[in-house]
């Protein structure tokens, strides 16, 4: 019988993040507390810039926009925030959207299948991906439970699973 397989990824959908940046840009533009506070959000590729005449609106405005990124359904683990810092007469916030699983994070998750998942399921890194395998399927029903309660500060989804 051949092994069956999944794989652990962590990915954003740009689109859903482009749907709440707008939508928070609509509601920074009527919300009256945020009159007259030069607060805005531009969106590049991965990188958001947050941008408010004080240090308290560019906080806000990241509320807000968190706010958002959840009803979108995108996870607040997979947003990485500085902190504000003056640029002349405004206050900018840099965030970036993290996708991917980096190798230290890889190798904590692989070493956490190795510690603690039932003794047939292996894993191994490919990339930016983790590919967990295993004779049982309810091995790896059980692995996959375990990672969704691991402590980490990733996003983790789990597809493939054949």
């Amino acid at each position: 019988m051949a092994d069956s397989s999944f794989d652990v990824v962590s990915k954003v959908d740009h689109q859903e993040v482009a749907n709440a940046v707008n939508q928070a840009t609509k509601e920074i533009a009527q919300r009256y507390d945020f009159k007259d506070a030069g607060a805005s959000i531009d969106l590049s590729d991965a990188k958001l810039m947050l941008r408010a005449a004080s240090e308290d609106r560019v906080n806000a405005v990241l509320d807000v926009l968190q706010s958002k990124l959840i009803r979108r359904g995108i996870s607040l683990k997979s947003l990485e925030t500085g902190d504000p810092y003056p640029s002349g007469k405004e206050y900018r916030l840099e965030a970036t959207i993290k996708e991917g699983i980096d190798q230290p994070n890889a190798k904590k998750l692989s070493k956490l299948i190795r510690d603690e998942a039932p003794k047939s399921v292996k894993s191994q890194i490919q990339g930016d991906e983790l590919r967990v395998s295993s004779k049982s399927r309810d091995d790896l029903q059980a692995t996959i439970q375990l990672l969704k309660g691991a402590d980490v500060e990733l996003d983790l989804q789990f597809i493939n699973f054949r």
